[in-house]
């Protein structure tokens, strides 16, 4: 017999922006086995089935499902999606923009004992103005199937940087430190360089131009 995952929500309300009218839901199912997940999301329901647990490792089997009325409207195509082992998050984007909240989650007045606040979202109503919102680019905007999901290890593809290793050559400069500096000298002053005559010239106009910097001599009354 299947059992009901622990469900987790917190919400958000703007009667203006449309990215704070959201609904936050974390269906919690340790150790899912992803291939088996399927779920149904519409305008207002949303349906849920999945094996979690891994023979392997020990860990018992359990199969969990549940099906929901929302209170009010959402809208699928604008919520998203985040998969890992520990838990199903979705955020899901309200479809009425109002300044007040939700009074509850499902369209029944009833106590669902598996469905619990999710405090570490939860802000008052009166307390929501001006908070930002936590990040979401870890969520997959496409709530259509859960196979998109295996394009993530695409960005393995971003191992190919450390090609900038290369430039790892750089320090090959330090080669310079092998050449004859005393060659380099000599062949300079053969070649009238700064180190020979036309410097020892330069040296003497610098001089000259030392003495001409003072005052002239005093004349004799």
């Amino acid at each position: 017999m299947a059992t009901h995952p622990e469900i987790l929500w917190a919400q958000r309300s703007s009667e203006t922006e449309e990215e704070k009218n959201l609904i936050y839901f974390t269906i919690n199912v340790p150790d899912v086995q992803e291939s088996t997940i399927k779920y149904e999301l519409t305008p207002t329901t949303i349906s849920f089935a999945a094996k979690a647990g891994n023979a392997s490792k020990n860990i018992a089997e359990k199969d969990y499902e549940f099906k929901l009325d929302f209170y009010d409207e959402i809208v699928p195509e604008q919520s998203k999606k985040r998969i890992n082992s520990r838990d199903i998050s979705l955020i899901l984007r309200k479809k009425s923009k109002k300044l007040e909240f939700w009074p509850r989650l499902t369209k029944e007045k009833l106590k669902i004992p598996f469905i619990k606040t999710d405090f570490s979202k939860w802000v008052d109503e009166d307390e929501q103005e001006g908070e930002a919102l936590k990040p979401d680019d870890d969520f997959d905007p496409d709530m259509g199937g859960m196979g998109g999901m295996g394009g993530m290890p695409g960005m393995g593809g971003m191992g190919g940087m450390p090609g900038m290793g290369g430039m790892g050559g750089m320090p090959g400069m330090g080669g310079m430190g092998g050449m004859d500096i005393e060659s380099m000298l000599a062949n300079l002053k053969n070649q009238g360089g700064p180190s020979g005559a036309e410097g020892a010239e330069h040296d003497g106009e610098d001089d000259d131009d030392d003495d001409d910097d003072g005052p002239p001599p005093l004349e004799d009354a």
